[in-house]
């Protein structure tokens, strides 16, 4: 049976205190909607249908490349109302999940669940139990099944004593969406079209409701303020550092840990505090990551160790290199095997290969270095004329004397050495030396420039 997924996204978010639509408040890295459209796709969603209002343009602009129905609710009134707006695009047949953009977290396993008790009973919503269920509305039950669903302030003394809550996640049929949504009224103190509505049509009907609870509470947790986006955000943060030590993962605290985004990992890691893994990354058996790194789409092979408060971003890194303290890759970084990357050494779009070395106070930028050479601390490659990018090419074995500046284009050839304090501007030679300094000039008794008194 086709699936169609109704994402409710019109809300401004006013306690946001924010000109960012709320659906687009991050969390993990992604905006709150970004999680729920990816769980949509998650499930084969074959239609998704998004109801937008409030910072529409911007929403629409933020999920530009997705494939998506947007629908627009000029007008918030109500629940009901927003999925009413649906009906023009809405499938005649198969089921619909109906789901909030500011409730990020609810997971595929259990959307698969609903879909399934719907398909049996034609409707289905996602229930929660809570020691205190104050404010949301309670289930009624007569004999294990759904009688109602009565809201907190409409609710008896008695039905407030119940724990069970509705959390505004249904599956329903299409068939039955086209029959009751216009059948909706704003006959209320509010004047708004409730989609609970919807239940009592079902049992109207004489439906069985049927529901499902979320194995992770905070699965239906929504977002209103940024109090309750901080709590989620440790939440979902805590989920994920769960997976990855149940992966075999040495996470040093779990509390200190943020993933924004994918990790794939393998056997023995160590992950230290303060660490933040970013987008789409690789991390390799025995790899070792230090206090408050930051790794961005990065693949990290076996046996490598980065030190403390290193930067990577969309960096290729080999076999047992040593990176770090304070390191920085840069998008185009590739290190070989068993390179070493030291402290305030800075790699942008270079190659770096087998067993060679940078290790204190570097930049290596549109650069290539061949395999077992020494790049000595405080060298840059001059890639940059104020214009252009250009590049510069070190051969297999050679040695950069400290404090050089290679002013590319330029080649050093294999086995060559550029003595300590050069600035080369020209290519130098398999196995010979360069020496580029100017004669050392002294004078006595030198003023020097002073600040002009205004």
């Amino acid at each position: 049976m086709s699936t169609t997924v109704i994402i409710l996204a019109a809300g401004k978010g006013t306690r946001m205190r924010s000109s960012l639509p709320k659906v687009l408040q991050p969390l993990a890295g992604r905006p709150l909607l970004g999680h729920v459209i990816d769980t949509a796709k998650h499930i084969n969603a074959e239609k998704i249908i998004t109801i937008y209002g409030h910072g529409g343009p911007l929403v629409q602009q933020a999920f530009a490349h997705a494939q998506i129905d947007w629908v627009e609710q000029a007008e918030q009134l109500g629940t009901g109302h927003a999925v009413q707006m649906t009906l023009p695009v809405l499938p005649q047949d198969g089921i619909s999940l109906i789901l909030s953009g500011d409730v990020p977290c609810i997971r595929a396993a259990t959307l698969e669940k609903l879909l399934a008790a719907a398909q049996s009973t034609g409707i289905a919503l996602v229930t929660l139990t809570l020691a205190d269920a104050t404010g949301y509305g309670r289930i009624v039950r007569k004999n294990g099944d759904i009688q109602a669903i009565v809201e907190h302030k409409d609710a008896s003394d008695e039905q407030r004593q119940i724990q069970e809550i509705n959390t505004g996640i249904y599956a329903v049929s299409n068939a039955k969406l086209h029959k009751w949504l216009p059948r909706l009224s704003n006959d209320n103190a509010q004047g708004e079209y409730y989609l609970t509505d919807i239940v009592a049509m079902a049992l109207a009907d004489g439906m069985q409701v049927a529901s499902v609870e979320p194995e992770q509470a905070f699965e239906v947790d929504g977002v209103n303020d940024r109090v309750q986006l901080a709590a989620l955000e440790r939440q979902f943060q805590a989920a994920q550092a769960k997976a990855l030590m149940q992966q075999g993962v040495h996470l040093i605290d779990p509390s200190r840990f943020d993933l924004r985004g994918n990790l794939k990992v393998g056997q023995d890691v160590c992950i230290d505090i303060n660490v933040i893994i970013e987008g789409d990354c690789e991390i390799g058996d025995g790899v070792e990551i230090g206090a408050g790194c930051v790794i961005k789409n990065t693949k990290i092979a076996a046996g490598t160790k980065v030190q403390p408060y290193s930067i990577f971003d969309n960096a290729l890194v080999g076999e047992n290199t040593q990176i770090g303290p304070f390191a920085r890759l840069r998008p185009g970084a590739q290190l070989a095997a068993e390179v070493h990357i030291g402290n305030f050494v800075e790699v942008k779009n270079t190659i770096v290969g087998f067993g060679s070395k940078a290790n204190h106070f570097t930049y290596l930028g549109d650069a290539e270095v061949g395999a077992g050479s020494n790049i000595g601390a405080g060298t840059i490659t001059c890639n940059y004329d104020g214009a252009n990018k250009f590049k510069t090419i070190i051969g297999d074995n050679a040695f950069i004397g400290s404090n050089s500046s290679l002013v590319a284009p330029v080649q050093i050839g294999n086995g060559a050495t550029v003595g300590a304090g050069s600035t080369i501007t020209r290519d130098v030679a398999e196995n010979s030396l360069a020496v580029e300094r100017s004669k050392q000039f002294a004078k006595e008794n030198y003023q020097r420039p002073q600040k002009l008194k205004k």
